[in-house]
């Protein structure tokens, strides 16, 4: 757990006021930049080492962080002449991802949403990853949950190296959850299980802060959707023409959004830092958020801990993500500099508890994730089970983490919050968002 004399440490680096996860940071793009351009001094070793360049879109206090473990394996790679770049987070990043590769013209190595594989087009836009090389390197699929690991393949090829998993899960202010009376003897959050007990919970906390029991973003409100929609083993699947949904399951999880909002236990409208804010400030005692947000409060003073997603329909399924390594498409790809990268991968691995100890995303790599290190970890460790519940958007060119699903659905969702539609009247017009993305073509 966090409480107020949580200092950042030098290997922690506090992120910047005002700059959001999905805003680049000024001072990681620049050094990114210059170290991708080769705009410092003259390396006259460079020729004689194996070159290596990576592309990725961490901003913000995941670009610090990574900025750091590209130093230290730089460091411990004389041989290797690496330099990264960022681009900033979401469509700016694929679509240069895309446009190199389309030329063949990819960097050796790149970091991308595991949920958006379909949509890079793998065997046109993404080289296949060779699984006897991998495990040269020391990786291979016993190192990672099998549900992560499968998401990793396109029509049975390996495409893709999981680094981590990010996902919703739920904070908990410490002061406001004693007060009423949910924290054990460990200070950890009572169990809350079910629809009524939570909903309950959420009034007495209400009733304490006078503001709300659970802050959460209604500008970005399909994950929650998601998560809420899974729990209940709802199916979603994209065909050529038409789509197949659960439209009981699917109702029933926009009813307990719109339930959230329309009893002031949520928020109508919170947008961003406004999120976080309410947590902080004690306007709300519990938050859903992804895991990033840990680097927002560890820049206040709020006592805070964090736990897996709700279990609201049974289980504590939530909506993730994983960042992973991929190969954008070359047109001649040279072995050693494809040996380079694997090499990178799996040391960026092996140092992935560095990556979780900024903004708490979960290791994929499981030597990692099931360490005594990542134990000593928290609030991270405490919700290290999550990354077995993680569900991810159902497979199609518009789906995943910064995809055209999640921008066209907070429409109708945000709706729901605002209090202008019915969950019957959000349904039908979820429904016919997925017939217009349906009908839309493909980029590539």
């Amino acid at each position: 757990m966090r409480d107020a004399s949580h200092h950042p440490s030098p290997s922690h680096p506090p992120p910047a006021h005002g700059v959001g996860r999905r805003t680049l940071f000024t001072a990681a793009l620049t050094t990114a930049a210059v170290t991708a351009a080769g705009c410092g001094a003259y390396d006259p070793l460079a020729g004689e080492r194996t070159r290596l360049r990576q592309w990725n879109l961490f901003g913000g206090g995941d670009g610090l962080r990574m900025l750091q473990m590209h130093e230290e394996y730089q460091a411990e790679h004389p041989d290797i002449d690496f330099r990264a770049t960022t681009f900033e987070w979401g469509a700016p990043f694929y679509t240069k991802v895309a446009m190199g590769a389309a030329g063949g013209r990819g960097a050796d190595i790149a970091t991308v949403h595991v949920s958006r594989l379909e949509s890079l087009a793998p065997g046109r836009l993404l080289d296949p990853i060779d699984p006897a090389a991998l495990a040269e390197a020391g990786i291979d699929e016993t190192m990672f949950l099998p549900n992560i690991w499968e998401e990793c393949f396109f029509e049975g090829q390996l495409y893709a190296i999981p680094l981590d998993t990010h996902l919703l899960v739920q904070f908990y202010n410490l002061d406001v959850c004693r007060e009423v009376g949910l924290l054990d003897s460990n200070d950890r959050l009572v169990p809350l299980d079910g629809r009524e007990t939570y909903v309950d919970a959420l009034r007495e906390i209400k009733a304490a802060t006078g503001g709300f029991g659970l802050s959460l973003d209604t500008w970005g409100p399909w994950s929650n959707f998601w998560a809420l929609y899974r729990q209940q083993d709802g199916e979603l699947v994209f065909g050529e023409d038409d789509f197949e949904l659960d439209e009981d399951k699917a109702l029933a999880a926009m009813d307990f959004l719109y339930r959230l909002s329309e009893e002031g236990l949520s928020p109508r409208v919170s947008q961003g830092a406004d999120t976080s804010a309410n947590l902080a400030n004690g306007q709300s005692g519990l938050m859903i958020h992804g895991n990033w947000e840990m680097t927002t409060l560890d820049a206040t003073d709020v006592s805070f801990s964090v736990t897996q997603f709700p279990n609201i329909f049974g289980n504590h399924r939530t909506r993730g993500d994983s960042h992973c390594y991929v190969f954008p498409h070359q047109r001649d790809r040279d072995p050693e500099r494809t040996r380079a990268a694997l090499d990178y991968a799996a040391w960026m691995l092996r140092h992935s508890l560095s990556w979780s100890e900024g903004a708490g995303h979960i290791p994929a790599y499981l030597p990692v994730a099931e360490s005594e290190e990542y134990d000593r970890l928290h609030p991270q460790s405490e919700y290290r089970e999550a990354a077995e519940n993680v569900q991810f958007e159902p497979d199609a060119w518009f789906s995943g983490s910064a995809g055209r699903l999640q921008d066209d659905a907070t429409g109708p969702i945000t709706a729901l919050h605002q209090g202008t539609q019915t969950p019957e009247e959000a349904l039908e017009q979820l429904k016919r968002t997925f017939r217009t993305m349906i009908n839309a073509p493909a980029p590539v």
